[in-house]
């Protein structure tokens, strides 16, 4: 069952300049595995977190550290999780998520899927209507 889906487009360039203009952006939005990365893996990365962030509704106060993009045993880039991300995904039913990454022409790209095991059923209703 489908919990949410997520999509983020980032301009590379621009992010480039952001990351150059912003002291200590890089280490604030990315763990130390991917900051070594190239420009346009960074913005990908970053447009699969935004993305997750989406697929989970957008909460407030999910940290940037808790969500990293590794890559699975086949070498594909994959969704990680811990701490506030891995706590709203875990309230939300989130078992798996899947991950599509592009960049071209100067745009990174992100979709992302979360999925469920089954979708927790619905309070009864009370038959009062509000």
């Amino acid at each position: 069952m489908i919990v949410g889906i997520g999509v983020d487009v980032v301009d590379v360039d621009r992010f480039g300049r952001q990351l150059e203009r912003t002291p200590g952006l890089r280490e604030r939005l990315f763990v130390p595995a991917e900051r070594a990365l190239n420009l346009r893996s960074l913005a990908a990365r970053f447009a699969a977190k935004e993305a997750v962030a989406k697929a989970l509704g957008a909460p407030a106060g999910m940290n940037w550290q808790d969500c990293w993009i590794g890559l699975d045993a086949a070498g594909s880039p994959s969704v990680e999780v811990k701490g506030t991300v891995a706590a709203v995904a875990e309230l939300k039913g989130v078992h798996r998520w899947h991950l599509s990454l592009s960049h071209d022409g100067g745009v990174a790209t992100a979709m992302v899927v979360a999925e469920a095991a089954h979708v927790a059923p619905a309070p009864p209703s009370t038959g009062i209507d509000s």
